[in-house]
């Protein structure tokens, strides 16, 4: 919590021309912005599933599948859906205010 995950999705969201509002999709699990490409952009919050399950339930390899820039919050949560290729980004937060920001292609 508070490590910069939705700041870090606004941002590269802002990078592929999205000029919508954008906020941390907690409660609705997914938010869909439009790219300056007019492509849909989905942003998920993972962090309320208490199941895969939960996450099967909403489509979520519909929008996996579709080709679409998907971004999510707490993967952890449905850790099995991401048995393909996928850009894993860590944040971790540190006491002094820093960040320390681990990446990898998986």
């Amino acid at each position: 919590m508070g490590a910069g995950k939705t700041t870090l999705i606004k941002e590269v969201c802002r990078q592929l021309g999205v000029t919508e509002t954008m906020s941390s999709p907690t409660f609705s699990i997914i938010n869909q912005y439009r790219a300056g490409t007019g492509e849909p952009v989905y942003h998920f919050d993972f962090y309320r599933l208490k199941s895969e399950a939960e996450a099967m339930d909403i489509g979520v390899e519909e929008y996996f599948d579709s080709g679409f820039y998907c971004f999510v919050e707490w993967p952890e949560r449905a850790a099995a859906l991401f048995a393909g290729s996928y850009f894993r980004v860590n944040i971790q937060h540190h006491s002094d205010h820093t960040r320390t920001i681990a990446f990898a292609h998986v």
